[in-house]
């Protein structure tokens, strides 16, 4: 019994770490229910501040857990320093240029037309990037975080990037305009997605560059260009008028990540990474 908890070095099993993990996100899950349960009663709306609670949540369990191995915060990919900053500003700047060439080809195709929107505002383009911050940092850390990578030390890379790409495209299917085509090309894209933020990590051994890849993409998409993002629609800096294209090319209502260029130019970003020999520091050298 006690092989089934602990490996041979008397180590709790990877899987054990992950339930633990999960355990323990359900209790600040709790308490999370109970804090909006007091901020409803004090007028508190919107969307931001919830997920900014339920962020903070999850990197108090990353923390909890991380304590219980006797490991520190950055281990798990938080190492706040100058490196960690430029990979995300560098991740950033390519996920940005990736949803501009996808919408380039779209309009090339005759998909769609960009005008100014009206109502854009200096003040929800940055709001927009805050926001977009928060849930790039809650969905890498969730899904590219602790759990990824107990994963990872119990059942190798490629099963554990497989598995948690399906779970990303799952945690997606309930969004709004999920049928048909945009489905399949929407899950398709996604799925990619959350492979290229795993290799990005895998490269780097930091959660800097996959936060930044999916923050300039989801913001560029939405609060940039105006298109809808996975489903939720966003006012832009542009408004996009749809020109009478089917979906698997523009992306549709549901953004341009259900369309066939999101999934090409996630595909040659993965092949650019998967050939990137990365920015992991060298070993130490071994004594002579």
């Amino acid at each position: 019994m006690r092989r089934l908890f602990f490996n041979a070095e008397g180590r709790l099993r990877n899987g054990c770490w992950v339930l633990i993990f999960f355990l323990v996100l359900a209790v600040f899950g709790l308490a999370q229910a109970g804090v909006q349960w007091l901020g409803r009663k004090a007028g508190l709306a919107g969307d931001l501040w919830l997920r900014v609670l339920g962020t903070l949540g999850l990197l108090a369990t990353t923390w909890t857990v991380l304590k219980l191995r006797k490991e520190p915060f950055a281990s798990v990919g938080f190492q706040l320093n100058r490196r960690w900053l430029a990979e995300f500003g560098w991740g950033t700047a390519i996920g940005m240029v990736q949803m501009a060439i996808a919408v380039l080809l779209v309009w090339t195709l005759g998909g769609v037309r960009l005008e100014l929107d009206p109502a854009r505002t200096l003040r929800a383009l940055s709001s927009g990037l805050f926001f977009f911050l928060v849930v790039a940092i809650n969905e890498e850390t969730l899904f590219r975080g602790f759990p990824f990578q107990r994963l990872r030390d119990g059942i190798g890379v490629w099963p554990t990037q497989l598995l948690m790409a399906a779970f990303f495209a799952l945690s997606h299917w309930d969004n709004p305009g999920m049928h048909g085509a945009t489905k399949v090309w929407a899950t398709l894209d996604i799925g990619i997605g959350a492979v290229v933020y795993g290799v990005a990590y895998f490269r780097t051994g930091s959660l800097a560059l996959p936060i930044g890849l999916h923050l300039g993409w989801n913001w560029m998409q939405g609060h940039v260009l105006g298109f809808g993002v996975s489903g939720f629609q966003e006012g832009g800096w542009f408004r996009p008028v749809f020109l009478g294209k089917p979906e698997w090319l523009t992306g549709g209502t549901f953004g341009v990540e259900a369309s066939i260029f999101a999934v090409l130019v996630d595909l040659t970003l993965l092949g650019l990474l998967l050939a990137w020999r990365g920015s992991l520091p060298p070993p130490p050298a071994e004594p002579a």
